[in-house]
């Protein structure tokens, strides 16, 4: 039996104008609306008929320019919102038909946001920031604090709880919103251009502490960013949306080799293919020579050893069986671009 997702929306749409317009819209008979039933109602469609399954533990990243509804279904997503038709499953248990004490539980205890702008309250400590939310569930102070100190340790700020926001650098402050929405141990983590605001080298290295965090805490994450290079180094499955669709929703390597629509092969045009394509993906049967390249390496990892390599190289799997091999021509191809 296949595993439900962790979460899931079905047919989900924001609709901005008139609630009788929107509820005259979405009656059986016009559903689902296109763009010009839309304008000749005056409506908005911030969001338009969005399907998703989110795997528990993957990193999910949504995708688009602004304006193209990426917020909007984070905010749907984690019931910020209330969508103007659709269905939104939390471990397969409806969102729509909680109540609105349901609902905060869920976002108390299950749920973990970080937004772009970090929102810290300047007249609190970093310990006292990071146990904010905890004392608002009902803990008491010392196990709050206590709390709160090790996820300050796990985000790399050890030394630094009884400091002001106002003394912090723009990447601890991220820190500290990270550590904030980690204290109360989320099952599902959304983040919102959360590092869109540091320096490219802060954002760098925000990054890797992202990495090496879910490689410890396995988190379920909805990941917004404008940001392609950002996207297919974090995520396992990148979601595109334009004008409140979403256009296409694949790996990095899918986007990048079998792009759905012009919109997304023009999106991600100017992405140097050998970060993104892996061996897998060039490898031809047969076996080759050497201990193995892994298929799932990107092709810029490898590239320098396949090429100086007179005969084909041999490709392995995760648990090191050959599956393939791969020859500098396959390489070299991808690297100039063909």
């Amino acid at each position: 039996m296949t595993k439900p997702a962790k979460l899931a929306c079905k047919a989900l749409w924001k609709v901005y104008g008139d609630s009788t317009a929107v509820g005259h819209v979405f009656g059986a008979e016009i559903f689902p609306p296109d763009s010009s039933v839309l304008d000749n109602f005056g409506l908005i469609g911030a969001v338009q008929h969005a399907s998703l399954d989110i795997a528990e533990g993957e990193i999910f990243v949504i995708m688009g320019l602004s304006g193209s509804g990426k917020s909007t279904l984070v905010r749907l997503l984690a019931g910020l919102i209330k969508p103007s038709f659709g269905e939104i499953f939390v471990d397969g248990q409806d969102l729509l038909k909680m109540s609105e004490k349901e609902l905060i539980e869920l976002r108390r205890h299950k749920m973990g946001m970080v937004f772009q702008h970090f929102a810290l309250l300047p007249h609190l400590s970093v310990l006292q920031n990071v146990a904010f939310p905890l004392i608002i569930q009902g803990m008491d102070k010392p196990s709050a604090q206590g709390r709160a100190a090790e996820v300050i340790k796990l985000v790399g700020l050890e030394g630094r709880e009884h400091y002001f926001p106002r003394e912090l650098s723009g990447g601890q402050q991220q820190r500290v919103g990270i550590a904030r929405s980690l204290a109360v141990e989320p099952e599902l983590w959304f983040l919102d251009e959360p590092f869109s605001a540091l320096d490219p080298l802060i954002r760098r290295e925000m990054q890797d502490e992202f990495l090496r965090l879910q490689a410890m805490l396995k988190k379920t994450i909805v990941f917004i960013t404008h940001d392609f290079d950002e996207a297919i180094r974090l995520a396992d499955r990148i979601a595109i949306m334009k004008d409140g669709c979403i256009v296409q929703v694949d790996t990095p390597e899918g986007l990048v080799l079998d792009p759905a629509t012009d919109y997304v092969r023009e999106f991600t045009r100017h992405i140097p293919r050998d970060k993104v394509v892996s061996i897998g993906a060039i490898m031809q049967q047969g076996d080759g020579a050497g201990d193995g390249i892994p298929a799932s390496a990107p092709i810029a990892e490898v590239a320098k050893q396949v090429v100086a390599s007179d005969v084909p190289l041999r490709v392995i799997d995760a648990a090191g069986a050959p599956v393939g091999k791969v020859d500098r021509e396959a390489v070299i191809a991808v690297l100039v671009g063909e």
